[in-house]
């Protein structure tokens, strides 16, 4: 009889049918097939926090579809990811198959090769309850808190905001540190460099004493003192003062976790948390390298023996240190799973790049070069630094090279600058020129998707699969935005919620509170701890303080007003302050008579917060809406900002503003331009191309229309992209209706399931 294995993943279905005879089936249960009901808490918090699952109304042909498969098979194989999410999606596999957990076939892998699943499947193992109680704990602990502090948010704050476990305490870090770069006050310093030449090689040296006084960075406070610096030296003679050389040894870097991995694809390739976690995946899946969500940097045996001998086939024995082991110093990590790895250490990038997609190409040529580095060994380097005597100045050059590259081979190239060979007392004449530099102390710098993820594991603060959507969800949810250079910063409302949770509901945002009780979903896993008791120990205190909260607090105590300036017009005092659809400007207070007129109000701008608004930021909003004029056609056109961004008002419709026009600026004749584009691709867009009729089992008017990509079906709710090289125009009702029904049975994208990680 055939055997059936299920895994999560259609693309890991595939991978693993290759590897597999014709004994076996290999079928995904794309992600999650039961989860809590979106309309309900469904959890009995007076019976031992019991949960009520629901099978989602687009995953029921998917239940359908595996309990078809489960009939008639000799043995049924769960082979689902091995974290706890992947061990919960196994349990509720067994569930609907009607399989006992105690006694159900559960395999893991680390990799997906052959070797990995033919010895997986040798090494059957039961479903794991400890992991799944974990995995229940934390769903279920986000869902109580998301489910009962939301609420209270959008009664108090405003609709549609959301509160979580480590959404909210990652929403703080982001604020404290905006804080401090408002608090941060700004000093002037200078620095003076020389650049020198000999021989025709040339390099630059810096001040860093007068006589025997240190300069230190905030020693020469003004262009006046630099200036006599400057004065005291152009002319000069610099004189070798003292050359010091040191022979150093930089370490290799160590394999990658699945926070280092998102830390250096940001520092390195620019990618977001959550684009390197879809890529990764793909990796994964694809059989490329080993599984992604790990916070261990432990590397197995075998491996590191297959790398050694490629190793000293690529550059012979000098390279090779007979295998490098790390030990993980994190608390908690799983020594047992492996770091991100290459499955196989001969698959070279170069080797690879015609198989892969750009973007997976250029995260597997990190991770390869990461791993193979990790296993060669130190960089030798000599460092010289070369003191210079100038009328009692001294200036320093420093510089190194590599006297032997060991992992340097593969990763991270030397960018050091190379001096000439020197003497003491050899006097090299003056400077090629002196020149002083202007500098200004910085604030602490935005977080990045790297520096935050960062500091969110040195808080202990989630764990691998939660780091990137967590991220996504607090940018998202508008708690974040980001500058011109991709860092994050806190909206107004961001202040607003973390302010008010800080002071009332202070464990929700507490770093030891949150690193802590991630702690005790670890527990949970190992055994140690009873789920139910902890969900206890958590819910009644929170729960007390929600419905005390929310009787005590309102909505005027907690939206702050902030003074922006006096209105010349009026002579009003302009305010600013949040409201139900986000930040507004407002001159003068709300009139005590309710029939007598409001003041006038505008929107902040997307990017613009409360606390760093002028004045003069204010008036240009307050000019708003403008009235530009009459385009040809007799429409007025008007220019404005709402609550999706600025926008012109051509006649009854509305028109996105490009980024590169403001409201308050722009002219009746470029505002002209934008309204007749505008308004001719919405009509165009509005009006299809065919219509094709009714479709019998919705009664929905099937329509053709041409979009940004391309032609399409519709039948104003589901939307069917035609396939490239079929007119549209000959789609016949039927052809449409199948489009449409194909397009409402397809799966969302698999990064999805792993999203359930992050909170409600």
């Amino acid at each position: 009889m055939p055997k059936l294995l299920i895994v999560e993943s259609p693309t890991k279905a595939k991978t693993i049918t290759k590897f597999l005879g014709k004994d076996y089936t290999v079928i995904s249960s794309f992600g999650h097939i039961r989860d809590l009901p979106k309309k309900s808490t469904a959890v009995d918090v007076h019976n031992g926090f019991t949960p009520t699952y629901e099978i989602p109304d687009d995953k029921k042909d998917k239940v359908r579809a595996l309990k078809a498969a489960a009939k008639g098979v000799s043995d049924i194989y769960l082979a689902t990811d091995e974290d706890r999410e992947g061990e919960a999606i196994a349990w509720h596999i067994a569930e609907v198959l009607d399989l006992d957990p105690a006694t159900a076939k559960r395999i893991t892998f680390h990799e997906i090769t052959k070797t990995a699943i033919t010895a997986a499947l040798e090494h059957t193992r039961h479903i794991d309850m400890r992991m799944v109680n974990a995995q229940q704990t934390r769903r279920i602990l986000d869902r109580l808190v998301g489910y009962e502090l939301s609420p209270l948010l959008w009664s108090k704050v405003q609709r549609g905001l959301s509160a979580g476990r480590v959404q909210s305490v990652a929403v703080r870090l982001v604020v404290e540190r905006e804080r401090e770069r408002l608090a941060f006050k700004t000093d002037e310093y200078w620095s003076v460099e020389a650049m020198l030449a000999k021989g025709g090689s040339e390099f630059s040296t810096k001040l860093i004493a007068i006589g025997d006084r240190k300069i230190e960075k905030l020693d020469l406070k003004t262009q006046t003192e630099s200036d006599a610096v400057v004065a005291a030296v152009r002319g000069a003679d610099f004189v070798v003062k003292s050359i010091e050389k040191k022979s150093a040894t930089r370490k290799a870097p160590t394999p990658l976790t699945t926070s280092t991995m998102q830390q250096e694809a940001y520092n390195r390739l620019g990618m977001s948390a959550k684009q390197t976690m879809t890529l990764a995946q793909k990796l994964y899946e694809t059989g490329r390298i080993t599984y992604m969500r790990t916070d261990s940097t432990n590397l197995g045996e075998q491996f590191m023996a297959a790398t050694q001998a490629f190793i000293q086939a690529q550059w012979g024995a000098t390279y090779l240190t007979g295998g490098v082991h790390y030990q993980t110093k994190k608390k908690g990590a799983q020594e047992a799973h492996e770091a991100i790895r290459p499955t196989d250490v001969t698959a070279t990038p170069e080797s690879v790049r015609a198989e892969l997609d750009p973007g997976m190409w250029k995260l597997y040529d990190l991770l390869w070069r990461r791993t193979v580095a990790s296993q060669l060994p130190p960089a030798k380097l000599e460092r010289t630094a070369i003191d210079f005597s100038a009328n009692d100045h001294t200036f320093r050059g420093n510089g190194s090279i590599v006297v032997f590259e060991g992992f340097m081979k593969v990763w991270q190239a030397s960018e050091d600058k190379l001096l000439p060979n020197l003497s003491e007392g050899e006097n090299i004449g003056t400077a090629m020129s002196v020149t002083p530099e202007q500098h200004f102390t910085e604030p602490p710098a935005r977080y990045s998707d790297a520096s935050l993820i960062k500091i969110m594991e040195e808080y202990g603060i989630g764990r691998p699969s939660t780091y990137a959507p967590t991220l996504a969800t607090i940018e998202a949810r508008g708690y974040v935005l980001r500058d011109d250079n991709k860092k994050l910063f806190p909206s107004d409302i961001a202040f607003v919620v973390i302010d008010l949770l800080k002071e009332h509901f202070p464990q929700i945002v507490d770093y030891d509170f949150t690193a802590t009780m991630e702690q005790k979903l670890d527990h949970i896993a190992e055994g140690d701890e009873n789920w139910q008791l902890v969900l206890a120990g958590f819910y009644g205190p929170f729960h007390e303080a929600i419905a005390t909260k929310g009787a005590e607090l309102s909505r005027e105590a907690i939206m702050k007003v902030t003074e922006i300036g006096i209105d010349p017009e009026s002579g009003l005092m302009i305010v600013a302050r949040t409201g139900r659809f986000g930040p507004f400007v407002q001159v003068g207070e709300l009139p005590t008579n309710k029939k007598a007129p409001k003041p006038k109000r505008a929107s902040l701008e997307k990017n613009q917060t409360i606390d760093t608004l002028t004045l003069d930021q204010a008036l240009r909003l307050l000019s708003l809406p403008r009235v530009l004029g009459n385009h040809p056609n007799g429409d007025e056109i008007v220019a404005n900002v709402g609550r999706f961004g600025p926008y012109l008002k051509c006649g009854a419709m509305n028109i996105t503003l490009p980024p590169e026009h403001h409201p308050a600026t722009i002219t009746l004749e470029q505002a002209v331009h934008i309204c007749t584009e505008g308004v001719a691709k919405k009509i165009k867009a509005m009006t299809p191309l065919a219509e094709l009729g009714i479709e019998p089992d919705t009664k929905a008017n099937i329509v053709i229309k041409d979009g940004r990509y391309g032609a399409y079906v519709t039948d104003s709710k589901t939307n069917a992209t035609i396939p490239k090289g079929i007119d549209p125009l000959s789609v016949t009702l039927n052809d449409a209706i199948d489009l449409l029904v194909k397009k409402r049975k397809a799966p969302k994208k698999m990064w999805k399931r792993k999203e359930k990680a992050s909170d409600e």
